[in-house]
């Protein structure tokens, strides 16, 4: 036990002292936080455009007055612009001098079609219509509506007729299988990444901790002070803790980032967090250790059978396909969560780390599916640690050519006798 804690806590500080590890936390710290900025410098550049209202300058031409006056109550619909009616015959020359004198944003010219007297044409005139090819649907829809409302009127109705054309439909939506799902599908898949990308780049760390070190020889201290199973668990778990705890600080910032850069629910409208609940953040953070121990061992594996760190990537790159395969088999899923095949990522070793926490949050997963998907991934945890550990004892010594998956087999067989 003192050796495995000394092997865990040797390995946090090489883990620390990365200039890698370092600057790649910093690095993703700050575009978390730059992320969470974007709406505060999309409306820093926009007012430098706009009016010191931070609104856009509209201009609509309406120069036969098709709409009778009533454009200007465009202006109290909260869409984001600052509307401008003019009546006069203004050609597009006129209103692109407008625009690159910065007395308006855009226009919109109105005209009526000459074949069909109840068609009009709206000329939608921007600066550069690579950042703005159409005009904004909000504002389409209150033109639309204006122009409805002022023919309405004119048509001279009762308010029970009014009523008529404009019916309150109220609506639910009803499923055809039993169980009943729940969840914001854009959380669940947007947590699911999360998540893989911890588990892959901390186990991804295990294997080039061992391969460096066993270029700079201090393997071979370690290995004739301790086990070759205390080191395997020892920097598994030193690295695990060191990863956790970087997954916890990104979680931090960004909440605080949250908290302090957005608006008051703006995130709450975008991502419902309602069903992240204490008992699933419990559970979430046991896949994560379960899932990063089973792909640790499986690096660690690989990270003993090459003797130099220009060959971690090929070594790694069928452990790099099952981890691509288990996170696709249960992102793809989610989109039909009580299909078979989601019950079979939830309970699939590779996969189960990624999905299982997410049917859990959809209400899809009873407390039988998560002890079984739970015995599974330790079951398949304890046959790579037990591989792993064989193999690592006998490879991690060679300091020649990368050893083939035949090599391993034989050396594997070999302890077994």
């Amino acid at each position: 036990m003192r050796d495995l804690k000394i092997v865990t806590i040797f390995t946090m500080k090489e883990m620390l002292k990365r200039k890698s590890f370092i600057v790649t936390t910093i690095m993703i710290l700050l575009l978390i936080i730059i992320g969470f900025n974007i709406p505060n410098i999309i409306n820093f550049f926009n007012k430098g455009n706009n009016q010191n209202d931070g609104t856009s300058k509209l201009l609509i031409v309406d120069s036969k007055n098709i709409f009778e006056g009533t454009l200007e109550n465009l202006n109290n619909m909260n869409l984001g612009y600052k509307v401008e009616i003019s009546n006069e015959e203004l050609s597009f020359e006129d209103i692109k001098n407008k625009i690159e004198n910065k007395e308006i944003d855009n226009a919109i010219i109105i005209e009526q079609n000459t074949e069909n007297l109840n068609s009009y044409r709206l000329r939608y005139i921007v600066e550069n219509i690579a950042i703005v090819s159409s005009i904004p649907e909000d504002l389409l829809n209150a033109i639309s509506n204006t122009y409805t409302n002022l023919q309405i009127s004119k048509l001279g109705l009762t308010q029970e007729q009014l009523q008529s054309l404009t019916p309150n439909f109220e609506y639910s939506i009803e499923q055809t299988e039993e169980q009943e799902v729940s969840g914001n599908v854009m959380v669940i898949m947007l947590l699911s990444i999360v998540l893989f990308y911890a588990i892959y780049f901390c186990a991804y760390q295990v294997s080039s901790s061992i391969t460096t070190e066993k270029t700079s020889k201090i393997m071979e201290t370690l290995v004739t002070s301790t086990s070759p199973r205390t080191i395997v668990m020892g920097k598994t778990i030193g690295i695990g803790i060191v990863g956790l705890v970087q997954v916890c600080l990104f979680v931090a910032t960004a909440l605080i980032s949250a908290k302090l850069f957005l608006e008051p629910g703006l995130l709450e409208s975008v991502l419902d967090m309602s069903k992240f609940t204490p008992y699933l953040a419990i559970i979430t953070i046991i896949y994560f250790i379960l899932g990063y121990f089973t792909y640790a061992l499986l690096y660690a594996l690989t990270g003993s059978t090459v003797s130099k760190p220009e060959d971690i990537q090929s070594a790694n790159t069928p452990v790099a396909i099952l981890a691509v395969i288990g996170f696709y088999l249960s992102y793809f899923t989610m989109m039909n969560p009580t299909s078979s095949l989601n019950v079979f990522a939830s309970m699939f070793p590779i996969s189960s780390p990624f999905c299982m926490p997410f049917r859990i949050m959809m209400g899809v997963a009873s407390i039988t599916d998560v002890i079984l998907s739970l015995a599974i991934l330790v079951v398949t945890i304890l046959i790579v640690a037990n591989i792993a550990i064989k193999i690592y004892s006998n490879a991690i010594l060679n300091y020649g050519t990368k050893m083939s998956l035949g090599d391993m087999i034989r050396i594997y067989r070999d302890k077994n006798n």
